[in-house]
């Protein structure tokens, strides 16, 4: 279940996404708005139920940068507080609008949410006693972001064979850019839990990305 805090960061996120795919032909807003809900969704609900598989919550969240330039993008812990902005920057806030502005609209980065995870009290309560703690691996967090990344993929089939090729579309879009292995992104969270399904999924996300561009 969604908390307090994550609905209305899921809200912005949609809404940021939408007027960034719909800026050059703001007739499509709405449309465009219900299939990036969808497409969000399918993404977040896919990771709750893997992490209620691992007894854990997560908290999902829009992307941060912490740390300036490179190294800011490819790491997001503040080793270095003089390197650090003084508050976390919501890039994923505005780097869809941005790209789609620059690009005249070819071109839009699609990776905007992040997310944490944590486990739940029975997960330690179980495992190791009732005043222990139960540290999620970063295997157990890999697969986590791991589910939501297929569970687009498999949309995207299923959007194809019923006769949805644009849902199919934003779908291999939405998993292709969070794939890449940086900062928060699913993929990085991925890559360090588990570097063979991170290639296994990066490979079947590239499929399907020409399969959009060379066959849909």
């Amino acid at each position: 279940m969604l908390g307090k805090k994550e609905i209305p960061l899921i809200v912005v996120s949609i809404l940021v996404l939408s007027f960034a795919m719909s800026i050059w032909n703001f007739e499509l807003v709405f449309p465009v708005i219900i299939s990036i809900s969808l497409v969000i969704m399918i993404n977040i609900v896919a990771k709750e139920i893997s992490a209620y598989h691992y007894e854990a919550k997560i908290e999902n969240k829009i992307w941060e940068l912490y740390r300036y330039g490179l190294i800011g993008v490819f790491s997001y812990s503040a080793i270095h507080p003089s390197k650090s902005f003084k508050k976390p920057v919501p890039i994923g806030a505005f780097l869809p609008v941005i790209t789609s502005v620059l690009s005249l609209g070819y071109f839009i980065w699609l990776a905007i949410l992040t997310f944490d995870v944590k486990p739940k009290i029975a997960r330690a309560a179980k495992r190791h006693g009732l005043y222990s703690y139960s540290e999620m691996s970063e295997a157990q967090t890999g697969y986590i972001a791991a589910s939501g990344i297929f569970a687009n993929l498999l949309f995207a089939v299923l959007g194809y064979l019923i006769g949805f090729p644009e849902f199919a579309k934003l779908n291999v879009f939405y998993a292709f850019f969070n794939m890449f292995p940086i900062s928060e992104l699913d993929g990085n969270k991925i890559f360090f839990g588990e570097i063979a399904l991170w290639t296994l999924l990066a490979a079947l996300s590239l499929v399907a990305l020409g399969v959009v561009f060379f066959i849909m």
